[in-house]
């Protein structure tokens, strides 16, 4: 006689095989799911988000793949739908690429075809200032304020007429400072009168600051890029936009070799997905602010300066350490970022899980109490 397999059980089978798949295990008593905590190093240098993707947008991603042989043309339609009409914009002001990154080298590019300078803060997101040196653009670097955020009105006093762009990553990477709403406003009329405006908004998402993104309708010197990678945890998908005025993304779109078809059939998918699921960024705000809320505390108690953050790291300096205490989280396999500025020795660190901080705090506390 076979044996009857209950309805129940069957369930629980599937739901099995689905987290196989996915990535994630739905709980069978409660509905929830349970990101499987990460093998191997505790990664606190990238800041990526360490509760992504979504599982909505996992399931999504798992469904996408058996659609793969066929181009995402259709589904990357919709989703810059959906991302203009989340600022009031058309689908032809967002330009798709695989990921921010790859954007902020395309508008280099354009930058560059005429011979001059981009005025940029430093110290801040230059990973793609390499791209745009090779390409003939000089870089004008202007020293943050003391207290690291954008000095505004000296980067307006090195825009000239051999000014091809002007950068602003805001919040800041890698201070995780903002730059007041209506002076970045004023600073953006006035810096594109003279040159392209590139805005980064990576991490936006994390903070209550509002977009620059309905300036857009006005204004054809403003592009402002955003990122999948942060908030919504698909860093690894690699899928970001930019957002500017139609006639510019039809611009910016021609040195693409095929306009808007960077990110995957899955990334695509991820991204649409992730777009609808508000709770995820909820909870991802939630517990990155928690978790940042201890890490400053243990800082503060181990008497390390640092910035009051907005978003998903912190900025603190070793200039008072007598040991090498990035060698000592490394030998506790626990990654962060080198040193960004080697004179007050400022560091950027990633904010985890709490139980990655808390990790990370017990190698803090014993470094600079023994």
């Amino acid at each position: 006689m076979k044996q009857v397999i209950a309805r129940r059980d069957w369930l629980k089978q599937t739901s099995l095989a689905l987290a196989a798949s996915t990535g994630f295990i739905p709980s069978l008593f409660n509905g929830e799911s349970r990101t499987p905590p990460p093998a191997g190093p505790i990664r606190l240098h990238a800041n990526e988000n360490p509760y992504g993707p979504s599982p909505q947008a996992r399931a999504a991603m798992a469904a996408a793949i058996t659609a793969s042989n066929r181009y995402p043309w259709d589904q990357t339609t919709v989703l810059r739908e959906k991302i203009a009409a989340r600022y009031g914009l058309t689908q032809d002001a967002v330009l798709m690429g695989a990921g921010s990154s790859e954007l902020l080298g395309l508008i280099a590019s354009f930058a560059a075809l005429k011979p001059g300078n981009m005025v940029c803060a430093t110290p801040t997101f230059n990973l793609w200032w390499t791209a745009a040196q090779q390409q003939g653009l000089q870089v004008a670097e202007v020293p943050l304020t003391a207290e690291k955020v954008h000095d505004l009105p000296a980067m307006v006093q090195q825009v000239n007429t051999n000014t091809r762009l002007v950068y602003v990553c805001n919040p800041n990477n890698p201070t995780g400072t903002i730059v007041d709403h209506a002076a970045l406003t004023r600073f953006v009329t006035a810096a594109s009168q003279q040159a392209l405006v590139l805005v980064d908004e990576a991490y936006l998402e994390y903070t209550d600051e509002p977009s620059l993104a309905p300036l857009l309708l006005n204004n054809k010197r403003l592009i402002i890029v955003k990122t999948f990678s942060k908030i919504y945890g698909l860093a690894g998908a690699r899928i970001g936009y930019a957002l500017a005025h139609p006639e510019l993304t039809q611009q910016l779109g021609r040195l693409q070799p095929w306009i808007n078809a960077g990110p995957s059939a899955v990334s695509v998918a991820g991204a649409i997905a992730s777009l609808e699921d508000s709770g995820f960024v909820s909870s991802s705000r939630q517990q990155n602010a928690s978790a940042r809320a201890f890490t400053e505390a243990a800082l503060k108690k181990a008497g390390l300066p640092f910035i009051p953050s907005n978003v998903n790291f912190l900025y603190y300096s070793l200039q008072s350490d007598q040991g090498n205490f990035l060698q000592k989280l490394a030998d506790h396999q626990i990654r962060v970022g080198k040193f960004v500025e080697e004179k007050a020795r400022w560091a950027r660190l990633t904010i985890g899980t709490q139980a990655e901080m808390v990790s990370f705090t017990q190698v803090l506390q014993q470094h600079f109490t023994t």
